[in-house]
């Protein structure tokens, strides 16, 4: 597992000239290592190396990783869209979400929530390249669903999460990070309090640093590529 410290302290290194560029502190950007369809072992590695945060997708796989590491202080988060018939588990396991895009999961979500547990930790995904095969709520709705969601109880609505349509420059990559940014900017004026841009990815995480992202996705830049076989 030593590539695993190696990659760790590379990708760092990118967040921190990403930051630097942007004439950001590197302590606004939060790592994300989304480890979905590696073991545990992967996981253990990367919190030997410092990592605290992970993300998945996949709910079960999730669930028996956490079983296989609840010797650890980590920070669960939920990335991508939601079933309504697993709201109930990833209420009760996880720390953050990722994914929301629909008033009722939100609801759901909120009423599954343990009492003993903080509150929910929530991004809406906004869908803003306006892909059809992609989740996540339309620009001209986003307001609205975070206008219900923030008044849930047993949420906390933190802010927003993308994955725009892959570009292969930094120019085209920046330009739906920039409009994420302008969606923020936009809800926090009508008071919303919003601290969270989760957005940027392996592929394109520097140039989401440059438009404001405060939590960075990266998985095969520090665990490798994947084998998307079917998910334990």
């Amino acid at each position: 597992m030593t590539a695993i410290l190696s990659n760790l302290q590379a990708t760092r290194e990118a967040i921190e000239r990403a930051a630097k560029a942007a004439h950001r502190n590197v302590t606004e950007v939060r790592l994300l290592a989304v480890s979905k369809t590696f073991p545990a072992e992967a996981v253990r590695a990367a919190y030997l190396a410092g990592q605290t945060a992970f993300g998945e997708n996949y709910l079960q796989e999730a669930l028996d990783k956490m079983a296989a590491l609840r010797d650890l202080p980590l920070e669960w988060h939920f990335i991508g869209p939601i079933q309504s018939n697993k709201t109930r588990p990833i209420a009760e396991n996880f720390a953050w979400v990722h994914g929301v895009d629909r008033l009722k999961i939100a609801e759901r979500l909120s009423e599954q929530r343990p009492p003993h547990l903080p509150p929910l930790n929530i991004c809406l995904q906004v869908n803003v390249s306006g892909e059809e095969s992609k989740s996540g709520v339309a620009e001209d709705a986003v307001e609205q669903l975070a206008q219900a969601v923030v008044r849930l109880p047993r949420l906390k609505l933190r802010g927003l999460m993308s994955i725009p349509a892959p570009a292969t420059d930094e120019t085209a990559q920046r330009l739906p990070f920039a409009r994420m940014r302008a969606i923020f900017a936009n809800l926090n004026a009508l008071g919303m309090g919003l601290d969270t841009l989760s957005m940027g990815m392996s592929h394109d995480y520097p140039a989401a640093i440059q438009e404001g992202a405060t939590i960075v996705r990266v998985g095969t830049a520090i665990f490798g590529a994947r084998n998307y076989g079917e998910p334990t």
